[in-house]
């Protein structure tokens, strides 16, 4: 154990079991640990770091937005929010954003909005349904949200107002709908429940039935948006429109930051009834701003469908060798395989141990979430380490 674990061992509340390397630098798709070891990153901070580590655009405009404005609080008008926020609605089927820090506070925000507008559109309606496997974060309130008992168990009682149904399963959604009922909330693909991909028809299915009984359809992009999946928001990919959707994640590409979207007939804040001190803030609004005009100028999205065809074909090919590899599934660079036992520890470690880093996802299965901007050479990099590792049964 170096020095800085023993810090950690000593310092930090014990919130999660980390793996045995301290990183210290990265560039691209690649970072270093404190030993100058190398390492392929395909966790990429959790989805986070969309155009790698310490790309030129964001370590740019990181360093000029710190020289010239970083705080101001939502008092006063500031130029990076509103050139975010233009570019956000204009390049998406939403109307209006709020801004705040993390993917938590965003879908927790969403559903505090669609709170708000049954309490004025649905006769108070307060409830929303949402999916069990899905997961949409770590306050309170959207632990509650969470459809997994497992993240419930040590916080009960926990906060009213959530029913929750198996995913993809419309008629399920359908018998759970009260007079109650204000909203929807899913995952278009559900990222930490297990990379779990519904049926093509399902959301068109849940919108029209929101639009029949005059629900909002809330899409949790947290992970999904911003180019993950193949198109700049996940809903693209299957032909829906949600009433109010939330983003994280890759938004800022390392920043913490953290938003939410609605259509103006469900946009029902009034003054004082939302905010954020650090939400919006000019130094993660101008990085996030630069990270999203990169992805749609230099159409990051496209090379997100090549590469991650390339990554689940490879991934298909190692399943057709190593028979217990169960499954291959995903969309874009939203990918996981799973074991017919639990292994993925052993075999996240064994790449670990040859320079890749996996993200664990259940005790059987592997997540793989690389930055948008890799290349198919450095797939073939990964796959032939995950081959190595499966290949040695995760020694």
């Amino acid at each position: 154990m170096s020095k800085w674990q023993e810090l950690d061992k000593k310092y930090m509340m014990h919130t999660i079991d980390r793996e045995p390397v301290t990183l210290v630098r990265g560039e691209g798709a690649r970072v270093w640990d404190e030993n100058g070891r190398e390492y392929l990153d395909f966790v990429a901070g959790i989805a986070v770091n969309s155009l790698g580590h310490c790309h030129p655009v964001v370590v740019g405009a990181i360093t000029e937005q710190a020289r010239t404005l970083i705080q101001a609080s939502g008092w006063f008008y500031t130029i990076p929010q509103l050139r975010l926020a233009r570019l956000l609605v204009e390049n998406s089927c939403l109307d209006q954003v709020f801004f705040c820090n993390s993917g938590a506070e965003a879908s927790e925000g969403a559903v505090k909005l669609a709170r708000r507008y049954g309490h004025l559109k649905l006769n108070g309606a307060y409830e929303v349904i949402t999916a069990r496997n899905s997961f949409h974060g770590r306050t309170l309130l959207m632990t509650a949200a969470t459809g997994q008992e497992r993240f419930h168990k040590p916080y009960v009682p926990l906060p009213s107002g959530f029913r929750y149904v198996p995913f993809n399963d419309i008629e399920a959604i359908k018998t759970a709908t009260t007079d109650q009922t204000c909203a929807v909330m899913l995952e278009p693909i559900q990222g930490e429940g297990g990379v779990n991909v519904p049926d093509d028809g399902y959301l068109a299915g849940v919108r029209a039935w929101c639009d029949e009984k005059g629900l909002l359809l809330i899409l949790d992009e947290v992970q999904t948006g911003i180019g993950r999946l193949g198109s700049l928001f996940g809903y693209q990919e299957y032909g829906v429109e949600p009433d109010i959707m939330s983003l994280a994640k890759g938004l800022g590409s390392g920043v913490p930051i953290g938003a939410f979207l609605a259509k103006k007939g469900a946009s029902v804040f009034s003054p004082g009834e939302h905010g954020s001190t650090f939400g919006g803030n000019p130094l993660t609004c101008a990085t996030a701003c630069a990270t999203v005009e990169f992805i749609i100028e230099n159409d990051v999205p496209a090379n997100v469908r090549k590469v991650g065809r390339h990554l689940m074909e490879g991934l298909k090919g190692l399943q057709q060798k190593y028979p217990f590899i169960t499954d291959v599934r995903g969309r874009g660079l939203l990918v996981a395989i799973e074991f017919d036992r639990d292994i993925a520890f052993e075999m996240m470690m064994a790449c670990l141990e040859r320079g890749l880093l996996a993200n664990l996802l259940k005790p059987n299965a592997l997540r793989f979430i690389p930055p948008l901007i890799i290349g198919e050479s450095e797939v073939d990099e990964a796959l032939g380490i995950l081959e190595a590792a499966l290949s040695s049964g995760g020694s």
